[in-house]
């Protein structure tokens, strides 16, 4: 008989519907699993009684629910939590206690999801590895040598490892998709303003978003559902679905013109053998479906990275610190606010309303496909520490662009993306590939990912220790 971590989150949210296993039950096993298995760096806090309180206190789920109803997940230590410690990865905010819940915890507790504690980021989600000062690096469960990703890399462990069945991850570059790529898992980042930022509304860019990280599509999907939705107040929103995020991975996507790319996008990059293997396979799994496989030229041209740099710079000058607890920020936090500081208000909207531009040259030139095709890396997950270099933060942050050149360009198009776990490498390592899809166009996307997912299952898969 299978454990229960070994059940699908939606398998364990029916289970709790028909009141065979009670979210209580749930948290326990999963609070113990964290307890005696978080090897891979995955929480930096566990709020058990608090956990216990809240599942106990969940009333049968009722007509309507979320199918994640008495499901435990965990929250990212980006994401605002009243009266639980958020640090946003940071030694500076050690001691920061929220008095209020951001947007993403709101809805999450309002699916009626069991939050059972905090996840480990980067220092304030800057950077593509999860190596929080002071604390163990997060680490894929394939390989504990070597790096979850980032920024969602406590979130990506904890799903991968098994110690939550689904996670909510942050995405303004690659911060889902990457770690998703690094633990054999689906990373899906959604539409611009498909989940509010509510309150803060701290990215007035407009490249970051909260997202699902799981190990299958249409637990991805049902985590979508479940942060999905503006708030009175919100700057900008994507419309909503037809039905559900869950019932589109039961649509057949039809044939469709799938558009393709290896090429990195923003640094030149080698890309790794494997990757390129999982591309290639990719394309030919989609093919063998009946959709027609494109080659197009990247639709992002250079001119456009400095760009995002500039407003990546900028944005994390704008996570302020007092100064008297500056010194306690990492070499590549300083070095990127110095960068953003120097920056003038007029160049900050001229970088943004460039940036608006090659985004929608970009949308342009896919319009006529349903979905593009890339690499979710150039590299399966590097060990951890060969990109960190807090002597030179500069050579850093060119190593990060070298390991994730595809990601952040769906980020600056605002084009849902999902990175699905279709390869390993002889060793075991998992590799992701890439999907995006035209803004708004989730249920599109999700349909495709879930044909792709039955032609080639990867949720039996299991990593060392489960």
């Amino acid at each position: 008989m299978s454990d229960l971590h070994d059940l699908t989150a939606l398998e364990q949210g029916e289970l709790v519907r028909r009141r065979e296993v009670s979210p209580t039950e749930l948290v326990e096993h999963y609070l113990e699993r964290a307890d005696r298995l978080d090897s891979v760096g995955a929480f930096v806090t566990l709020t058990a009684e608090r956990a216990r309180e809240r599942a106990a206190a969940l009333a049968p789920a009722p007509e309507g629910a979320s199918p994640l109803h008495g499901v435990p997940t965990a929250i990212k230590d980006l994401n605002l939590t009243a009266g639980v410690p958020t640090a946003f990865g940071s030694a500076a905010f050690a001691d920061h206690v929220p008095e209020l819940s951001d947007g993403v915890t709101l809805a999450l507790e309002a699916a009626g999801l069991v939050s059972l504690g905090k996840t480990s980021t980067p220092e304030f989600g800057s950077p593509c590895y999860t190596e929080p000062e002071g604390r163990p690096p997060a680490v894929t469960p394939w390989d504990r040598t070597r790096m979850a990703g980032g920024s969602s890399g406590g979130a990506a462990a904890a799903v991968a490892a098994g110690l939550v069945p689904v996670a909510q991850g942050s995405d303004g570059g690659g911060s889902i998709r990457i770690p998703a790529s690094c633990c054999g898992l689906v990373g899906l980042k959604p539409s611009r303003g498909r989940i509010s930022g509510f309150p803060m509304y701290g990215d007035p860019v407009g490249l970051a978003t909260a997202g699902s990280i799981a190990r299958t599509v249409r637990d991805a999907a049902a985590m979508l559902d479940a942060l999905a939705g503006r708030r009175v107040g919100d700057p900008a929103w994507a419309p909503p679905p037809s039905t559900t995020f869950l019932a589109a991975c039961d649509r057949d996507p039809g044939r469709l013109r799938i558009a393709r790319f290896s090429e990195p996008v923003i640094t030149d990059s080698p890309l790794d053998p494997e990757c390129r293997r999982a591309w290639e396979d990719a394309s030919r799994l989609l093919e063998s479906l009946g959709h027609e496989v494109v080659d197009v030229a990247v639709p992002l041209p250079r001119e456009a990275v400095p760009v995002f740099e500039t407003c990546w710079a900028v944005l994390t000058a704008l996570s302020v610190v007092p100064p008297e607890r500056e010194h306690l920020l990492r070499p590549l936090t300083r070095w990127l606010s110095e960068r953003g500081r120097a920056v003038s208000a007029p160049d900050f909207g001229l970088a943004i309303g460039a940036m608006r531009r090659f985004a929608a040259d970009a949308l342009v030139a896919l319009a006529p496909y349903d979905a593009v095709l890339t690499p979710t890396l150039a590299a399966p997950p590097l060990p951890v520490g060969a990109i960190r270099d807090d002597a030179d933060p500069a050579a850093d942050f060119e190593a990060q662009k070298r390991f994730t050149p595809y990601t952040s360009a769906w980020n600056v198009t605002g084009m849902p993306a999902v990175s699905l776990p279709l390869h390993q490498t002889p060793a075991g390592l998992p590799v992701g590939v890439m999907l995006a899809a035209r803004p708004a166009e989730e249920e599109l996307l999700l349909s495709l990912s879930a044909q792709v997912e039955a032609a080639a299952p990867w949720a039996d898969r299991r990593p060392p220790g489960w």
